[in-house]
């Protein structure tokens, strides 16, 4: 049997150590399967950010693992991506787009290959056309499809993605859901998207995982039953999403 690319066990994590130590993951389980998306939801403190931290391997957890592939992951793995929700600061100011995209590939690729990489990857996700401009010239909706676009120039198996659409407006939000849907439809990708957005975690994901209040567990693992492809306005008309949203919102208000 074919083990999950993603499988989380008895993963705990603790800041700090005696009388002032706090614990922010008290008990997480999960597994993900290659070319499914999961949400990540729950309440405001919850540990969201350090749990998508411990799966990344930023963080090493106090307690539990994480297996990529059926490795347990010590350090950063090849093969995953990642997301973050500032793309101000994860963009590098003084390179072109297209040097940024490229720049998890020095070191490891001839130059040719990684400028067309990077071609590629901007093509993905509607840049091709911004390759030689600066991040600083271009809108925040922009500046985050290229942060997409350096995460998937390693052709990652997997995309951890940490509230990506926070810091933008609604209809760019609605644009950049879009684009991932439809970078998962032509490449496979698996993804892990952590978001505090009910509608977001719905939409984008096969499964939403709700997590507890701090010291967070998993109070429940949510199906989502809906048709691909989807679409902002058809789907959410749809009596399935209409239901599965109220049930997670329900839970996490729950808690």
């Amino acid at each position: 049997m074919t083990p999950p690319i993603l499988a989380v066990e008895g993963l705990e994590h603790r800041y700090g150590t005696g009388e002032r130590s706090h614990q922010a993951i008290a008990s997480v389980d999960f597994e993900l399967q290659a070319a499914q998306a999961m949400s990540i939801v729950g309440p405001s403190g919850a540990g969201k950010t350090t749990l998508l931290r411990c799966l990344t391997g930023l963080i090493t957890p106090t307690g539990g693992t994480v297996s990529f592939e059926g490795e347990a992951i010590r350090g950063i793995p090849n093969g995953i991506g990642v997301v973050f929700q500032d793309y101000s600061r994860s963009l590098f100011p003084w390179l072109s787009v297209l040097r940024n995209v490229e720049f998890p590939l020095r070191g490891g690729l001839g130059r040719a290959e990684r400028h067309e990489r990077a071609r590629e990857a901007l093509s993905m996700v509607g840049l091709s056309d911004a390759a030689r401009k600066y991040p600083w010239q271009l809108s925040g909706g922009m500046q985050q499809r290229v942060a997409i676009a350096r995460a998937l120039v390693t052709r990652p198996r997997l995309l951890l993605m940490d509230e990506p659409f926070a810091s933008v407006d609604a209809q760019t939000r609605a644009d950049l859901e879009d684009l991932v849907l439809t970078i998962r439809a032509e490449t496979d990708t698996s993804i892990v998207v952590v978001t505090h957005d009910i509608d977001e975690s719905v939409y984008l994901a096969d499964t939403v995982l709700v997590l507890s209040g701090s010291p967070s567990h998993v109070m429940a693992t949510v199906a989502v039953h809906l048709p691909y492809p989807r679409d902002q306005v058809g789907t959410k008309r749809l009596e399935e999403y209409l239901d599965t949203r109220a049930k997670i919102y329900d839970l996490i208000h729950s808690c």
